[in-house]
């Protein structure tokens, strides 16, 4: 399996840094992106690491927030044919709280009913090797970045996040923020425990540019202890302080910038 990193909040070489995530993964039968960025930042990069995305052939969107999606609209005007799984519930009202502003952070609802997505009401199993799935286990962590988040009815219950599941030699686990919580999702990950675990944890407010208390950080910190047998890649929203915290304490724990690459 091969995983290259078109979007992240950082950039170590010639890629443009945007706040955002997008992987390009090729497996054995696919072609796939997992999330697509905010804006036309995955297609310059993906130009500059010679990846075609017009034979991408499955897209997986981990939620409903611009800088995961916010490219889709561009991506299906290149690509005719891939298949966009995402949940339904994606599509609904997304905001972000600043101080009394209410922006909007939500998808493109004009393409809802475009013919190339598959929308989703929970779990799927698309085939052999790639299942998509929600968190079914109760988040006990409650990361204090996700006060900001909210829905049309008040507090974002994140049931419009969904993550991959992709099943080779190495099972691979790919989340977006993780809003969830990394823990729950890592519990709810259907009958294998993956090797790797590539994502952010969502332990940074970019609204707010502050990083989750040390006391989250630590309990967090803590019950990564039970997973010292999986490879961590984290990015995005975990940002560079909770990332130092973590990476200080387990040596599992790497952080992937945009234009890397990994072979699993």
């Amino acid at each position: 399996m091969k995983i290259t990193t078109l979007v992240e909040n950082t950039s170590g070489g010639d890629c443009k840094a945007v706040h955002g995530l997008s992987f390009y993964v090729e497996t054995k039968q696919h072609r796939l992106l997992f999330d697509l960025g905010p804006d036309k930042t995955v297609f310059e990069n993906a130009k500059k690491l010679g990846v075609d995305l017009g034979a991408v052939d499955t897209v997986v969107i981990s939620h409903g927030h611009y800088d995961h999606g916010g490219a889709l609209r561009q991506f299906l005007e290149l690509n005719k044919t891939a298949k966009v799984y995402i949940q339904r519930s994606a599509f609904l009202p997304h905001y972000s709280k600043v101080l009394l502003a209410k922006i909007d952070i939500g998808l493109d609802k004009a393409l809802l009913n475009h013919p190339q997505l598959v929308l989703l009401d929970g779990d799927r199993v698309i085939d052999e090797e790639l299942t998509v799935f929600v968190s079914h286990v109760p988040d006990t962590f409650r990361s204090e970045a996700n006060a900001s988040l909210l829905c049309k009815d008040g507090q974002d219950d994140f049931q419009h996040e969904q993550n991959l599941l992709i099943r080779e030699e190495s099972d691979v686990l790919f989340m977006g923020c993780a809003h969830s919580g990394v823990l729950s999702i890592l519990e709810s990950v259907p009958g294998v425990r993956p090797k790797i675990c590539i994502g952010g944890f969502h332990i940074y407010n970019p609204a707010k540019r502050k990083t989750v208390s040390q006391t989250q950080l630590q309990t967090l910190a803590d019950a990564l202890g039970a997973y010292k047998d999986v490879r961590f890649y984290t990015c995005h929203c975990t940002g560079k302080k909770g990332y130092d915290f973590l990476h200080a304490r387990h040596d599992n724990i790497s952080y992937i910038s945009c234009g890397m690459k990994l072979e699993v």
